[in-house]
């Protein structure tokens, strides 16, 4: 009469009767503890998708895609290497040259020490966007011979230098005079502070026009290298084995991942072990419904003899109980699944309204860089979350359904 028989009695055993309420609150249980799991799961993600995202942006907004550098450290004749480049790589859609060299900044009794980057302050913009971080001043503010200087917030914070003050540099390379040998000095004029959001750049950094670095370092027409930037960011390694093939000459070639890849490494990891942790969830809330079932299944044990006895299969008595834990674990699924996009798409007023709410900061702005939470949704995690989550489901199902497959009628109904 009722077709499939599975199916119709393993929806009807989800029901409670009021002799086994508790056995169903513990499958209402299972199902909101997976539904959390999948909730907390899809959000702490998203949220760590958007802050690899947000972190990315401002260190390539500093660092760039491609980086071709002198073999020997220094770079002759790069405008016709950059020409080659231009015509070999159509990607390629910005490009500028560098100097790149360490020292220390000195102001009264503070001492810093530095990395100094001269650049092109016409080309810079190709390949940074250093330009829409300026909190006072411009790059333009670079003009060859007046010996200018552009800081970082933290390194101008940590001197206690405003723009327009006089700041002394001290490069390593040392002069050879009367009074013995000494390290260079050279006095710049602030004119600008920027800030990326990014600690190394924002307290280590500090610009100067390209041709002043060269006269400091003595490099006449050389510089250290050409800084490219490409359409896609992610062609980088693609594009760079490509240079090194097709550029007549030797070059020291790096790109983004390389230059930061024990960092994008590192929170690759820690969003793996934030995967398998937030599972555990998952899987306690699973270890409930094995629990849930076990008890449906001696509960049950008369029922099952007399389906065994009008001649159902050990195999179709296995499918009822594997169907009732499919059933927890999809709705927790799907609830789960609801709970987490909604909350992944709207962190942003989430969080806030709850700061409001408790009168909390998560994330000072005085401490943190990032002091929002940034969301991005990706949908081959919510896809592999529901699916991980729904195979554990089923696994922990399994050994009840297969209990109460073994149950034998005249045992059963013995003492019925």
């Amino acid at each position: 009469m009722f077709k499939p028989l599975e199916l119709f009695v393993g929806l009807r055993y989800i029901r409670a009767k009021r002799r086994n309420q508790f056995i169903s609150f513990i499958s209402f249980s299972s199902m909101l503890g997976i539904a959390l799991g999948v909730t907390a799961l899809i959000t702490v993600l998203s949220v760590m998708n958007g802050f690899v995202t947000e972190l990315r942006e401002r260190i390539l907004g500093m660092a760039s895609h491609i980086t071709v550098s002198g073999y020997e450290g220094e770079l002759k004749e790069w405008r016709s290497l950059a020409d080659e480049i231009v015509k070999s790589q159509p990607r390629v859609v910005g490009l500028a040259p560098y100097i790149r060299m360490e020292g220390m900044l000195t102001y009264g009794q503070e001492v810093k020490g530095i990395i100094i980057r001269g650049i092109l302050p016409s080309e810079e913009p190709q390949v940074s966007n250093v330009w829409e971080k300026m909190l006072n001043g411009r790059l333009s503010d670079l003009q060859p011979g007046k010996y200018n200087i552009i800081l970082g917030k933290g390194l101008a914070r940590s001197l206690g230098v405003i723009t327009g003050d006089k700041v002394t540099l001290v490069t390593p390379q040392a002069m050879t005079t009367p009074a013995g040998i000494l390290p260079r000095l050279k006095r710049f004029t602030v004119v600008g502070v920027f800030e990326v959001g990014h600690n190394d750049y924002d307290t280590a950094m500090a610009f100067i026009h390209i041709d002043d670095a060269a006269k400091l370092f003595r490099m006449d027409d050389s510089v250290t290298g050409v800084r490219l930037k490409l359409d896609d960011l992610f062609d980088a390694p693609k594009v760079r084995q490509e240079l090194s093939q097709s550029l007549s000459g030797l070059y020291w070639l790096s790109d983004w991942t390389l230059q930061h890849a024990n960092f994008f490494r590192a929170v690759n990891i820690e969003k793996r072990m934030m995967f398998f942790i937030l599972m555990l969830i998952v899987a306690v809330a699973a270890f409930n419904i094995m629990a849930s079932l076990v008890m449906v299944v001696t509960d049950k044990q008369a029922d099952i003899a007399i389906l065994r006895t009008l001649g159902t299969k050990p195999g179709s008595i296995m499918v009822i109980f594997l169907i009732q834990g499919a059933i927890i674990g999809v709705i927790g699924n799907v609830l789960g699944a609801i709970g987490g996009v909604s909350l992944a798409l709207n962190v942003e007023v989430v969080v806030p309204f709850i700061e409001r709410l408790f009168g909390v900061d998560f994330m000072p702005a005085e401490v943190y860089y990032i002091s929002d939470f940034p969301s991005e949704l990706h949908w081959d995690d919510v896809l592999q979350i529901v699916s991980v989550a729904f195979l554990l489901s089923i696994l922990f199902t399994i050994y009840p359904a297969w209990r109460g497959a073994r149950t034998q009628p005249a045992e059963a109904l013995r003492y019925e």
